[in-house]
């Protein structure tokens, strides 16, 4: 059977949050009689209130909640997350799912009135990228079932793991909240402490005939190197990798349970591009001597979690990608056998960018891997008949595009060899052949790869056209090349401060008041003056004005003296930027400390 958790250890579903002028108090209002948590706004301290304080002086603001997030804290005070708003996502394995529309932060840091004010400061400065982490995208969560786990290894807990509270089952690799959970942990306040995931959460049902087809697709991001694109590339030392996301495809009908797992994760040795206003940033493979090690300790992991490995790399051959394919392909020659394989797949060559159907050549060199491997089933009965042992994870540059065609290619043909198993399908039978599934199927992959896109890049993901209609559209086309800039933009002006808060938010940074202070630095002349949309303005300016005194140069030839005096400007201040382009970024301010 599938695990739950022991209802004795139930989360609470619906809260009060009372705002007193010394405390919050969240108190259970779901039906349960369970006490309330007061927690002091002075310092974020906790205790267990019996009922809700009375209160002597203006009434407290009340407002319903729906699960705590967990407590952070920072230099002088601590914050407070909760859920204000949340919508029914679907079901998993038979459980509700939800999705977090409003993540609130409420601040418990009265007590930075009395500090320094360089602290006061610096306590602005951290709670401002708390604004930041509100608006984190993708958030899930469930009160009944461990939506952490894959349904295989949600049915290998034992008994004694199915009567621990949700956030002691939970896989800490893809817990969100894990760091924020730690002060709540101490108090053992188990009935508030509610886990929460990052990624995606995808279902749709489908008629064939007298079967009702359910599939369901959701993504758990890892937390180990979680980032944004271009601050968080390739491995640390210890093997964990950016972008790396575990995705289960899950089908029901007739009561058979049936799963398949795949990933995705950067090259897995340490590498990087340095935001500096190119498009294109180089590549940078840092400690190249440490690659083979730094490879073997990510895939010894992956293959104690899931299995065999089938290493599936989409990069080019030619240009910077190719030095980087270069690296991985040779830093993984040591550690290849039978059950540990790597293709490489020139994606752009081979499919270029409308030809995608050309996967199914891929597909030929990697059938055996997955036949062999298999998927996870289970009976009517619950009962486990079958079990997938083996994982395929795939790359490319950011895991997001290239992947979740290749991703989306490899789910379609294993849910096909799943209902011909069941008898839905015949033998020559393919989602093709069904167009309503098979419209719902490519919507969600399409929805799964956004998903993961936004979360990463800060758009929705290249090349979705083809996951979503099976064929490039000139729209589509056009999207690309909208979503391509605004990527550019993002990477280069907002992600540093993005990167900051999620790497407070997930203890990747421990603040403390003596580092802190010793780490600020006077800024030079010009990151004091640098503002990238200043610099842009004058140059478009500029042009503008040169192209205005061109178009009068046939009344005054003196337009023409003009015309180049302010083109040269413009070029002159292009320069600046180039060359002092990584002035001009919002590049992060915290640097990560061992935890």
């Amino acid at each position: 059977m599938l695990a739950k958790a022991d209802p004795s250890q139930k989360l609470y579903t619906r809260m009060r949050l009372w705002e007193f002028s010394d405390q919050y108090v969240v108190e259970p209002s779901d039906g349960s009689s369970g006490s309330c948590l007061a927690i002091s706004r002075l310092n974020g301290s906790m205790n267990l209130l019996d009922e809700v304080p009375s209160s002597a002086g203006h009434a407290p603001k009340i407002q319903t909640i729906f699960g705590v997030v967990g407590i952070l804290k920072l230099l002088a005070g601590s914050y407070l997350f909760v859920i204000t708003e949340r919508e029914c996502a679907g079901s998993y394995l038979g459980h509700p799912i939800f999705k977090v529309s409003k993540l609130k932060v409420f601040p418990c840091d009265l007590s930075v009135k009395n500090s320094p004010e360089e602290q006061k400061k610096m306590e602005s400065e951290f709670s401002s990228m708390l604004k930041v982490a509100e608006k984190t995208p993708g958030l899930y969560f469930s009160y009944d079932v461990n939506i952490t786990l894959s349904a295989q290894r949600l049915n290998d807990l034992g008994d004694e793991s199915r009567l621990l509270p949700l956030w002691r089952q939970a896989e800490p690799r893809f817990l969100w909240n894990n760091y924020m959970l730690e002060v709540l942990i101490d108090s053992k306040l188990d009935h508030y402490m509610l886990p929460v995931i990052q990624g995606s959460f995808q279902n749709f049902q489908s008629a064939i005939g007298k079967d009702t087809i359910d599939v369901t697709l959701i993504a758990r991001r890892c937390t180990r190197r979680t980032g944004t694109r271009m601050w968080r590339r390739g491995a640390d030392s210890d093997g964990y990798v950016a972008n790396f996301v575990e995705s289960e495809q899950i089908l029901h009908i007739n009561g058979f349970t049936a799963s398949f797992v795949q990933v995705r994760g950067s090259m897995p040795f340490l590498w990087e591009q340095i935001v500096d206003l190119a498009y294109k940033p180089k590549f940078e493979i840092v400690k190249p001597e440490e690659a083979s090690r730094v490879v073997e300790r990510h895939f010894l992991d992956l293959r104690k979690k899931y299995g065999n490995v089938l290493a599936v790399d989409l990069v080019n051959k030619q240009g910077g990608e190719g030095r980087l394919c270069e690296k991985y392909a040779t830093s993984i020659q040591n550690i290849l056998n039978d059950d540990m394989r790597y293709v490489h797949f020139d994606f752009h060559r081979i499919c270029g960018h409308i030809h995608f159907e050309r996967l199914s050549i891929l597909y030929d060199q990697i059938e055996d891997f997955l036949v062999k491997n298999r998927y996870y089933l289970l009976n009517e009965n619950g009962e486990k008949i079958e079990e997938q042992i083996g994982i395929v994870r795939t790359n490319c540059i950011d895991c997001l595009d290239r992947t979740n065609v290749t991703q989306s290619m490899i789910g379609r043909k294993m849910l096909e060899i799943q209902l011909q198993r069941l008898g839905v399908f015949d033998a020559n039978h393919t989602i093709s052949s069904y167009p309503s599934f098979d419209d719902s199927f490519k919507i969600l992959w399409a929805n799964h790869g956004d998903d993961i896109s936004i979360q990463y890049s800060g758009t929705p993901a290249l090349k979705g056209d083809f996951v979503r209609y099976g064929k490039r559209t000139s729209q589509g086309i056009i999207n690309d090349g909208i979503n391509a800039l605004t990527r550019y933009y993002l990477n280069n002006f907002v992600d540093g401060t993005k990167q900051d808060a999620i790497d407070l938010l997930q203890g990747h940074y421990i603040v403390s008041v003596s580092r802190d202070m010793a780490s600020k630095k006077p800024q030079g002349k010009v990151e004091a003056v640098a503002s990238f949309r200043l610099a842009l303005a004058l140059i478009l300016m500029g042009f503008m004005f040169a192209m205005m005194s061109l178009r009068k140069v046939r009344y005054d030839v003196w337009h023409l003296l003009f015309s180049l005096l302010w083109a040269g400007l413009s070029l002159a201040i292009a320069g600046f930027v180039k060359a002092n382009g990584r002035a001009f970024c919002n590049r992060p301010r915290l640097h990560k400390a061992p935890v």
